[in-house]
């Protein structure tokens, strides 16, 4: 029988208990058409894969599967398939849909209100919404996307940060009836790209169900000058609900204009997450972590990482977790 793992009357996630999830994106593309049946052998395949490694819950990426685009019979499979295989499903995470993206911002608004009915459908209450576009094809012919320039928004359009901060709290109120909580994840050159704009975009947003899902790591990895991440954790981890982790070597030559990045395991790369997660504990975070990884075997790396946190970074001894900014997802159903 499942049970429910909890952080609740104020007794904080542990490493035995705290929900960690891998994210999905290493297994390609599994969304079928509207009217095709679910690809069973695929999902099943890859949430046996999931249990396999060692992970008890999955992020629904949606890179992998668009939950908001499944028909009912579709979504139904998906869930069964995850029982079946005893993967839960923690976090959906919907990427390069902004929701202020000039001539799309409409269809992305409407995905991402069906994206959270769909989990809402599946028992998942937290959903990761962010301002990033998809990549321009000089980004997707790149090794590493990330080291060509992608979509910029105006840091003094005033008009769209305010046109973000309330489409947000439109998806906010939504999550709200669903009972959920919604993370806006960091992202270079958005209103999310550093700590400062982020922590002001939730803060004109001003719903306790909406925070921040403080992935530094996607702004690390740049080849430029970067905020130092202890600063930014500082800033951004009082006020985040949901966390995708990943690190990166990196060396930098400024004398030279020269700075480099590459993926590395959470315990080896530039953020120490030992640190990391100290700061977070003290912050109030009691929300999903969920592992990504770029390159290589990525689910066998989130193994990994999810066996560092556990034995060298999360909180081993009882506590008592302090009060968030933000509501966090402190009760999550563990699968049998």
């Amino acid at each position: 029988m499942a049970t429910a793992e909890s952080a609740s009357e104020g007794s904080g996630f542990t490493a035995d208990n705290w929900p960690i999830a891998t994210a999905m994106m290493w297994a390609g593309a599994g969304q079928p058409e509207p009217d095709v049946p679910a690809p069973v052998e695929q999902w099943t395949s890859n949430l046996r894969d999931v249990a396999d490694a060692g992970f008890d819950y999955a992020d629904i990426t949606d890179s992998w599967v668009r939950p908001g685009d499944l028909n009912p019979e579709q979504l139904k499979a998906l869930g069964d398939i995850a029982k079946q295989e005893g993967v839960a499903f923690a976090s959906v995470s919907a990427i390069r849909r902004s929701v202020i993206e000039q001539g799309a911002w409409e269809d992305n608004l409407a995905y991402s209100h069906r994206t959270l009915d769909a989990a809402a459908e599946l028992g998942i209450g937290v959903v990761s919404f962010g301002l990033h576009q998809a990549l321009t094809p000089e980004q997707q012919k790149a090794l590493w996307f990330w080291t060509v320039q992608g979509h910029v928004d105006d840091p003094d359009d005033k008009e769209a940060f305010d046109l973000a901060a309330q489409r947000f709290q439109e998806l906010g109120r939504h999550a709200a009836e669903n009972g959920q909580i919604v993370s806006l994840e960091m992202y270079e050159d958005t209103y999310l790209g550093t700590a400062e704009s982020s922590v002001r975009l939730v803060e004109a947003i001003g719903m306790d169900n909406v925070g921040l899902n403080p992935d530094v790591g996607n702004l690390i990895r740049l080849h430029r000058p970067i905020e130092p991440w202890q600063q930014a954790f500082e800033l951004l981890l009082p006020w985040s609900n949901f966390w995708h982790v990943k690190n990166y070597f990196r060396d930098e030559d400024p004398a030279k204009d020269q700075w480099f990045a590459t993926p590395a395991p959470l315990e080896s790369g530039l953020i120490s997450y030992r640190a990391a997660m100290t700061t977070a504990v003290a912050a109030g975070f009691q929300g999903v972590i969920m592992c990504e990884h770029y390159g290589g075997d990525s689910l066998s790396v989130c193994a990994t990482n999810q066996d560092y946190l556990r034995r060298h970074a999360l909180p081993k001894r009882p506590y008592q977790a302090p009060a968030s900014k933000v509501k966090q997802q402190v009760s999550i159903t563990k699968p049998a």
